[in-house]
């Protein structure tokens, strides 16, 4: 069996219930669903989905940083968004933060997100 890590940094927010920011098992990091909240004052810090999604990425980053990798890591993402209208909004940071190749993606409008986010992002990369 696989050995299986935590992975915690305070460069992002704690998680909000019983779960992890992300778990390591072997050369994989599988990142929890972020939200844009900023980890030094636990608020949005935008009230718009791109804006969000700044954020989102962000912590991202640093818990991939804190498992040994980075956003060069991600091998595949899920993207959930309240209104799909916000897409090309995000795909707009997302294009312009994630780097070439572009992981897989997924992305669905869902009915909403916790604590009101507009956009959340989960991730599986490599270490």
């Amino acid at each position: 069996m696989t050995s299986r890590e935590q992975i915690s940094t305070r460069a992002a927010p704690a998680a909000a219930g019983p779960y992890s920011q992300a778990m390591r098992a072997g050369d994989l990091v599988f990142v929890a669903g972020q939200l844009g909240i900023d980890p030094a004052t636990g608020e949005f810090t935008a009230d718009d989905a791109a804006g969000q999604a700044e954020r989102v990425l962000a912590n991202m980053a640093a818990i991939l940083e804190a498992a040994g990798s980075g956003l060069d890591g991600l091998l595949k993402t899920t993207v959930f968004l309240v209104d799909i209208e916000d897409w090309a909004s995000v795909n707009g940071v997302y294009e312009r933060v994630v780097p070439q190749p572009y992981p897989a993606r997924s992305a669905f409008a869902v009915k909403e997100l916790p604590k009101g986010a507009r956009v959340e992002i989960e991730a599986v990369a490599t270490v």
